[in-house]
Order: structure tokens, then sequence, then C-alpha cells
């Protein structure tokens, strides 16, 4: 089986649709369709940088994707970048491919000048957080929000 992972396309509109809809369940999450439509219109907007998706496909079929967002930081001069949403099909789990679409993030983020990537998960993703600890540094920040 061959691996690509390549930036969200529109002919992806409903593999994408699919495979988030199945992430916001997993957080007990959901959004109207106004914002499937404005997100997906985002991630594939050549001119709207600041937001950006990948596809991951095994054999041309669509089983994982990942949205991050560049932002600037008080801290730093150049900007971060937050990796915001990975799901990938639980067909195919543990085959590495949630490590892949997170180096295509590191990938994308270095040459794009913004060597800071961070993410958030639940506690209770203790399968994806077994992947987390060994590619990322776990951080003592609490989040918080209105």
């Amino acid at each position: 089986m061959t691996l690509t992972i390549r930036p969200l396309q529109v002919t992806d509109r409903d593999a994408w649709a699919r495979m988030w809809s199945d992430y916001l369940t997993f957080y007990d999450s959901d959004v109207t369709p106004e914002i499937y439509n404005l997100t997906f219109s985002r991630l594939i907007d050549l001119e709207h940088m600041m937001q950006n998706g990948l596809v991951a496909e095994l054999d041309n079929i669509a089983i994982g994707i990942v949205h991050y967002i560049y932002h600037p930081h008080n801290w730093r001069a150049e900007d971060v970048c937050y990796l915001q949403d990975l799901f990938i099909d639980s067909s195919v789990r543990g085959r590495g491919i949630g490590r892949a679409l997170i180096e295509a993030v590191y990938a994308a983020a270095d040459a794009n000048g913004t060597p800071s990537v961070y993410w958030m998960t639940q506690d209770f993703n203790t399968n994806a957080r077994q992947l987390y600890d060994r590619i990322g540094m776990l951080t003592p920040f609490i989040k918080y929000s209105r």
C-alpha cells in the first residue's frame, strides 16, 4: 500500500466532510453546515494561507486529514503553527499515518519559517497521546475557554 500526503483539493470535499464529522463526533462536538462550508473553502483557498489542510491517502483512498493554522505570537518574531485537527480512519490506525501527517505539518511549518508547532488533545485520548508523547513534548499548560 502506498501512502500519499498532499494538500486538500476541492474534489476531497465528501471524504473530508466524512472524516471531519467523525473527528467532531469523537470530541462530542458538531458545527453547522455553514461552518463546514466555510472551513473547507478556507482550507483549499490558495489565497488564504493561514488555514491549511492535508489529506492522507492509501492507494488513492482518503483515510486521514490534518488542519493547521499559522498565527502571530507575541513572544516570537515569526508566526507559530497550531495543528488544530488530526483524524485517521479507524480501519487504518496504528500504521504510522498520524505520525506521517504530523511530520508533514512539521515540514510545512519549517518551509514557511514557522518552526514552532503545537496542538492540544483531551486527556482521555489515550491512543493518540501514545503517538504525541513520541513525536512532541508534553507541556504543563492548561487550557481555559470562554
